[in-house]
């Protein structure tokens, strides 16, 4: 199957200088450990590639159109079409006593920044120290031996490929893709939540999905903060707590009926009895006979 300008590859490199053979730049974890490169926040895995959009250089790039899937190939990449001739206007000295006020000695070979620019020193002399901005590989031939491993025809497998491209320290099947009538919804794994600028990530994605997926119109990312579930430990204490009413119930002593009993008379005593509700005398009148 031919590779067209504007399709989704995965590429397997391992890119060298010519001159030298020393390896600057390798998707394969065990070349990097071989040559000890590192990357901060990024994998040693194969690539996501969009032919023809500069995610690779040029020379690299344009042999894309010419490869097959699981072919290995060698490209030789010329300065011109890799990271440039070298610029003498680039080329700067600078007072020694800049660096040693802060503390820094030095040396041909050293990667230094220089007001907040990366450069490489060049030479130092009598209180000048030469320093160049050129990219550390520019005027270099460089060689590519290249696999494309697979092309992604699928909206979704792009979709994937695009999100694991921005935030690649989470594996890729954890996020749930949904597309349906135009609208995506990229339901976001709570492990992603606290990765290294998620924010930007999120509107790189939604960039790029705009830009090489525009039959979808709408894209929503889902975060959902659910409560943990407890662990045994943790249920204990309250388990504890809840038994604890019923542990001091069944060991509290019950309590006996009481039961109330007449008090004792005398027999010669006499039993009073309630008295009128009128008091005092009682006053009889008779009626007087004519």
């Amino acid at each position: 199957m031919a590779i067209q300008k504007g399709a989704f590859v995965v590429l397997d490199y391992t890119g060298r200088v010519k001159e030298t053979g020393d390896v600057f730049d390798t998707t394969s974890e065990e070349e990097a450990k071989k040559h000890g490169l590192r990357r901060p926040g990024a994998l040693f895995e194969p690539q996501l590639v969009v032919v023809g959009e500069g995610w690779v250089v040029k020379g690299l790039d344009e042999a894309l159109l010419e490869m097959e899937v699981g072919k290995t190939i060698t490209v030789e990449v010329p300065p011109e079409k890799g990271l440039g001739q070298r610029d003498p206007s680039k080329m700067r000295l600078i007072p020694l006593r800049r660096f040693r006020a802060r503390d820094v000695t030095p040396q041909p070979g050293m990667e230094v920044d220089v007001d907040g620019r990366a450069a490489i020193v060049r030479a130092v002399g009598a209180g000048r120290v030469q320093v160049d901005f050129n990219p550390p590989l520019a005027g270099r031939t460089l060689t590519y031996e290249a696999t494309v491993k697979a092309i992604l025809e699928r909206p979704e497998d792009k979709i994937r490929a695009l999100v694991h491209r921005r935030i690649p320290s989470v594996p890729a099947e954890k996020f749930d893709i949904r597309v349906r009538a135009g609208a995506l919804r990229i339901t976001v794994p709570q492990e992603a939540f606290l990765a290294e600028g998620l924010q930007y990530a999120k509107r790189g994605i939604a960039s790029d999905i705009e830009k090489f997926l525009p039959e979808i119109r709408e894209t929503t990312f889902i975060e959902t903060f659910a409560r943990p579930k407890p662990t045994r430990e943790e249920a204990r204490p309250s388990e504890q707590r809840e038994a604890q009413p019923e542990a001091k119930a069944a060991a509290a002593p019950q309590s006996q009926p009481i039961e109330a009993t007449p008090s004792p008379v005398a027999e010669d005593q006499p039993v009073p009895t309630p008295k009128s509700r009128r008091s005092g005398p009682r006053s009889r009148v008779r009626s007087a006979r004519s």
